[in-house]
């Protein structure tokens, strides 16, 4: 595997049976020429808890880079007792999930609190989160919580409520996903983007290199292919070389367009 490998997220690669699908995950990655791959365990918009993998042992023993992301339905932060509890122990659960096919990162959105409430809930409902899994062992792998496009009450959403937010969970190893899509919907400078993360959160684990198309400041996360979108290819590329650190293409499109990508990207990085 290169040192800072270039994924792409793929299908689970599983039948309703949960047996493999043609090959799985590690088949698309070798169709595609990439260096990993960024897998959903269960329904990303559901509450169903992940079933053991039958290529479990072939992820984790590979060279193929394995991320996990989380369900988007997941929010630790809100106040609703009954979306935060349940979140916060199927996050756990996709955690144990996640590293038992070996994943370098699971990926989890920061969630958001409701309009009527004060963010810095948000912010420590999310220190707790960690803290009681710290009395547990731990997550058992690297927790990369992914800046989004937008919410006023996000708590990821604007760098200075991320850095709020680090200052909880930044002493429990919590890592970072930039999301370029994301961070262009929410108006950020993509210039400045890896160096104003690093500055607030001390580290920048993962990059999801998705190109919009939507304008900048827009709030709208909808992907675009890495050369056909809104923003310019060569800002993307630019990001990739300055964070330095695996790059996961949630890109649309299909198997020979995520090759083509891959290719531009190693091309353009050298």
């Amino acid at each position: 595997m290169t040192r800072h490998p270039i994924a792409v997220h793929v299908g689970p690669g599983l039948t309703d049976d949960n047996e493999l699908d043609d090959g799985g995950p590690l088949a698309r990655a070798a169709e595609m020429d990439a260096d990993g791959v960024q897998v959903f365990l269960a329904d990303p918009q559901g509450w169903t808890a992940p079933k053991p993998r039958p290529d479990a042992d072939a992820l984790r023993a590979g060279d193929v880079m394995v991320v996990v992301h989380a369900p988007y339905v997941l929010n630790v932060a809100t106040t609703n007792n009954r979306i935060r509890i349940p979140s916060r122990k199927l996050l756990a659960k996709h955690a144990e999930a996640a590293a038992a096919v070996g994943a370098r990162g699971l990926v989890v959105h920061g969630g958001h609190v409701l309009a009527k409430d004060d963010p810095a809930v948000g912010v420590d409902n999310w220190r707790k989160t960690f803290a009681r899994q710290a009395d547990e062992g731990g997550f058992g792998l690297p927790l990369l919580i992914e800046n989004t496009a937008g919410g006023g009450n996000a708590m990821a959403r604007d760098l200075d409520a991320i850095a709020r937010l680090f200052e909880a969970v930044g002493a429990f190893g919590a890592g970072f996903v930039l999301d370029t899509c994301h961070a262009w919907a929410a108006g950020w400078n993509l210039t400045t983007a890896v160096d104003d993360v690093r500055r607030i959160t001390g580290r920048l684990d993962l990059v999801h290199l998705n190109n919009s198309r939507d304008p900048h400041g827009s709030s709208r996360d909808r992907h675009a292919p890495l050369t056909d979108g809104e923003i310019p290819t060569e800002l993307l590329v630019e990001v990739a070389r300055a964070a330095d650190c695996p790059v996961v293409l949630e890109t649309p499109g299909d198997a020979a367009g995520h090759a083509e990508e891959i290719a531009v990207l190693r091309s353009a990085l050298g």
